[in-house]
């Protein structure tokens, strides 16, 4: 027996090994299954990178190192996979064991690389930041004599700090503003130019913030503000900058903030600050510069500018004009503004009167800062609605200096009842649109730079004092927002004649002391919003407040709504967006006022109790990560008032959607077309006015980015994983902005979806079945002209734009008064194609004279593609002692990446217009040995570059040096733009 064990572990030794081998043989097909899946799951998701690349690029970002190397993994992976699979086509029976080691190894390291592929940062980062940005101004009037002192420190080395102060409303900001202008367009003494906006509320960590962003500076898990003052300082005091902090109120530290004072560095850096107060300046070190008011000249003329000088045209008036301009004290601010209010009034006794109210105002009341106040109420006062006041009362809400979205602040104001009395939310938009217009146009309001994500306005800090002047007394508001608070206001602060109550943005965490119950009866609103640590509410907190109308907790921790809040009878608008950590809701039965109801992106579990009872409500967005089903009949209980209604995360059925007649905006789901068709025909034509609909399997992440700002919620429809050509779908609705079908495999012809017919941006991605977009034998094809972008990706079978004998439209003179019909994508302005491996032939040569309004060319990875433009058999003699067939009027851009077989963009006969263009990318596209452009031409003959013209991307110099071109000097000419 004792020589068992010994022998019995030999045995295992040698089993192991004899097991796994004979596992891998046995496994070997299923495991290359596994991994050629595997592999494709992988080359899809470079695919998509590389599309994310290409659009990070062209915005002048960089692409992270992290993600080159990924790259470079992922081909290596590829060749690796490719030998194996060769391996595999030949493998003996001795070998198969050892192979199907080796194929297990490379599914184990295909799964990592795909994982560590997600990138959920990006796959770029900002390029070097640029020097300094240039600010948007106004004309500055007069102060020549301020600027140039300034200008003259900055110069000079004697001066360091400099400190412009004035009263508010006086053009600091404006003269710092043509100041930072002025250095960016012409002096290179500086390396770096930064713009801070400090406000009253002095915030050293914001400060950190702000200037770390200028600078390009990533230290945002970095909370210790001397570690991060450190970091700046050792940045800053290696280059010469200027930095111009606005709008200070208190003396602070540099050096806790990060900046070196410019005495102690001898590089010939300097620090502007403006503010208010003449001791602040002084406190600070600074060589302090007074702006003084303007003179009666330069009063004048900056008032004419703004109310127009044709009020001289009256002789009348000349004299009244001049009184009043001498009661705006030369305040820039106060000429401005009350010259906007005075705009278009050409009636003496208007002006006579105006002048009357001024000079009572100034005269009942001393203090230069409530002078100022009443001088600028005059222009509030003329806005005469009530209404309309306190929609610019309402803009004081917001913290200073902030940026205000107007779709989202026309929402706040069909919250608080300011556009009552409209029927439709179309006409409360329309309407809230004209108050801002009107806000603007009497210099209330400032419109500031738009984005991506919407357009904004601004409110001058100076007239948001002004406004919450005017609330200090009466019904009052208490605004702390965007102050830094770590906790709310005491009790004592909470007064019974509190009106509005804004606390938004600010650092308030964890729970509202149980002690703390606000006696506020006549508080209608109370604004939270983004306190992202604020986490618990007591009962107690709401039972004093029975008037509250909106209550607005969005971005907020909070895990359950007290049960007060189902007390709350007057409610009209809850808001509870974004609050991940919400789980429960109380009951909402009291809360029949309830008009606005915003669950989006909360954690909740079930539909809240007592939804189906609000009657009045006319906006509902609900979406969670763990709610995947809406109650039946629910929906239909709501129908009589519901205008906006947004579910994600969740399928609707089309019956209920449709009893919902009065739809402006709808954003929802639909399992499949059969469920979509009921909706389309249970509405009878009457379609919201924006939508966007998925239909079939959905990704819900992709469908956030559509609906996180209503008003740019377009006309959307999107199909996946459906039976295309199944539909009997008849009833469309007209000017559908962009159609997307992906992975619908069963239909051969865009042309044959009546859908497509009706989109101005059209996406189809992995359409196995697709063979061409256009169908000529269909007589339905002659309204092709709504295309305004057309993306075609993936579509593995795809053989030919257009089928068909393509006719060319040739005017001639007639007597018939029968419109020449429009060529077939006569509104095409984008075209993108890639991963479509059997085209061979992009256009025909005949399609061209539909694609007069064509503007971007994008096409990459398409492996047999040989050419753009197809040359046809009589082409060349057509051409024969004649010149050049011009192409493409419009084109800007277009981008050919990757395509190894491509050999001609067009025939030798034919040449792109240039005179538009703005961007060429030719990469990866060894066989095409000629770019058919023609140049402007000077009238000498030679041509010169197009006026446009920002850069030209190649693979390599060689390859550009070996190019033909169609005139003599085009290389030279376009050299200097090559990247």
């Amino acid at each position: 027996m004792e020589l068992v064990a010994p022998i019995f572990e030999v045995i295992k030794s040698f089993a192991r090994p004899t097991m796994g081998y004979i596992k891998h043989c046995r496994k070997l097909q299923e495991n290359v299954d596994d991994l050629t899946k595997k592999m494709k799951a992988l080359n899809d998701r470079k695919q998509d990178l590389e599309l994310r690349k290409e659009t990070e690029v062209r915005c002048r970002k960089v692409v992270k190192k992290e993600v080159d190397n990924w790259f470079e993994d992922v081909l290596r992976i590829n060749a690796e996979v490719e030998e194996i699979e060769e391996k595999f086509q030949v493998v003996s029976c001795f070998s198969r064991g050892r192979l199907g080691k080796l194929v297990s190894q490379k599914i184990k390291e295909v799964k990592a690389i795909y994982q560590q592929g997600s990138f959920p940062e990006g796959v770029a980062v900002d390029g070097p930041p640029a020097i300094g940005v240039t600010l948007p101004t106004t004309r500055l009037e007069g102060e020549i004599e301020v600027k140039g002192q300034i200008w003259e420190n900055l110069m000079g080395d004697e001066v360091g700090m400099i400190g412009v102060c004035g009263m508010g409303g006086i053009g600091k900001t404006t003269i710092m503003k043509h100041i930072n202008n002025q250095l960016l367009k012409e002096c290179d003494q500086f390396e770096k130019m930064i713009w801070i906006t400090v406000s009253k509320e002095l915030n050293i960590f914001k400060l950190q913030e702000d200037l770390a962003k200028c600078m390009g500076v990533e230290f945002l898990s970095e909370d210790d503000e001397l570690k991060r003052a450190t970091i700046l300082m050792d940045i800053l005091e290696r280059k010469r900058f200027v930095l111009i902090l606005d709008d200070v109120w208190k003396r602070f530290s540099l050096l806790e903030v990060g900046v070196p004072t410019p005495t102690l560095m001898g590089r010939g850096s300097k620090i502007v600050l403006t503010s208010r107060s003449i001791e602040v300046c002084k406190s600070m070190d600074c060589e302090v510069i007074k702006v003084q008011p303007l003179s009666r000249e330069e009063s004048k003329s900056l008032f004419l500018d703004h109310v127009g000088r044709n009020v001289l045209q009256n002789q009348e008036l000349e004299n009244v004009i001049n009184l009043i301009v001498e009661q705006c004290g030369g305040l820039p601010l106060a000429i401005v503004t009350i010259a906007g209010s005075l705009k278009g009034e050409d009636e003496l006794y208007v002006w006579r009167n105006a002048l009357n109210e001024l000079e009572e105002r100034v005269k009942s009341v001393k203090g230069s800062d409530v002078e100022i106040f009443e001088r600028l109420k005059f222009s509030y006062d003329r806005l005469g609605d009530v209404k309309i006041r306190f929609c610019f009362l309402y803009c004081s809400l917001y913290p200073e200096d902030r940026k205000i979205e107007t779709a989202e602040l026309i929402e706040n104001w069909i919250e608080e009842g300011l556009l009552d009395g409209l029927k439709t939310r179309q006409a409360m938009y329309d309407r809230g649109h004209s108050i801002i217009n009107k806000l603007e146009n009497n210099c209330l309001l400032e419109r500031d730079r738009n984005d991506y994500f919407g357009e904004y306005v601004k409110m001058h800090d100076v007239l948001r004092d002004m406004a919450l002047y005017i609330k200090s007394e009466g019904p009052q508001f208490m605004v702390k927002a965007g102050m830094q608070l770590k906790e709310l206001p005491g009790e004592q602060e909470w007064t019974i004649n509190l009106e509005k109550v804004s606390l938004m943005h600010n650092s308030i965490s964890g729970e509202i002391p149980l002690h703390l119950t606000p006696r506020c009866p006549h508080l209608s609103t109370l604004l939270l919003q983004g306190n992202s640590d604020l986490r618990s509410i007591p009962d107690s907190f709401f039972e004093q407040m029975p008037g509250l109308k909106v209550l607005n907790l969005s971005c907020t921790k909070i895990t359950v709504l007290p049960e007060s809040i189902s007390n709350l009878k007057n409610l009209n608008a809850l808001i509870l967006a974004h609050c991940y950590k919400l789980t429960n809701l109380p009951s909402l039965v009291e809360l029949r006022g309830l008009r606005k109801l915003d669950l989006f992106l909360t954690g909740i579990e079930e539909i809240p109790h007592g939804v189906d009872m609000l009657e009045n409500l006319t906006y509902l967005r609900l979406c969670s990560t763990k709610l995947i089903e809406l109650p039946v009949g629910i929906l239909p209980k709501m129908f009589d008032h519901l205008q906006c209604l947004v579910i994600c995360r969740m399928y609707l059925m089309g019956k209920e959607v449709g009893q919902l007649r009065k739809l402006e905006i709808l954003s929802c789901s639909f399992r499949d077309l059969y469920e979509f068709e009921i909706y389309a025909k249970s509405i009878q034509g009457k379609w919201p006015t924006n939508f966007h609909f998925t239909v079939g399997y959905l990704e819900f992440s992709l469908e956030l980015q559509f609906i996180n700002n209503l008003e740019k919620l377009q006309r959307n429809i999107k199909f996946l994983s459906c039976d295309m050509e199944k539909t009997d779908l008849t009833v469309v609705p007209n000017g559908i902005a962009t159609l997307c079908i992906e992975e619908c495999g069963d239909f051969k012809c865009l042309s044959r979806i009546p859908l497509f017919h009706e989109a101005s941006r059209c996406e189809i991605k992995n359409c196995r079945g697709v063979e061409f977009v256009v169908d000529l034998s269909l007589s339905s094809c002659n309204t092709l002209q709504n295309i305004e972008e057309l993306i075609l990706r993936k579509l593995d079978n795809l053989i030919e734009l257009v089928r068909g004998r393509i006719e060319v439209v040739v005017a001639v003179e007639s007597t018939s008064h029968a419109p020449t019909p429009p060529a077939i994508f006569s509104s095409l302005k984008e075209l993108n194609l890639n991963y479509c491996l059997r085209i061979k032939k992009l256009f025909p040569v005949k399609l061209l004279q539909g694609l007069k309004n064509l503007e971007r060319l994008v096409v990459y990875n398409c492996e047999k593609l040989e050419e753009i433009i197809a040359s046809e058999e009589n082409e060349e003699e057509n051409h024969n002692g004649g010149g050049s067939k011009i192409i493409l009027p419009k084109l800007k851009s277009f981008f050919l990446d990757s395509l190894r077989k491509l050999k001609s963009i067009c025939s030798s006969g034919v040449v792109i217009q240039a005179d538009s263009l703005q961007y060429v990318g030719i990469t990866s596209c060894p066989e095409l040995k000629r770019i058919p452009l023609a140049l402007p031409l000077f009238q000498n003959g030679k041509p010169y570059a197009p006026p446009f013209l920002e850069e030209i991307k190649v693979s390599s110099r060689e390859w550009w040096e070996s190019l033909e071109w169609d005139q003599p000097f085009a290389k030279d000419v376009l050299s200097p733009f090559l990247y």
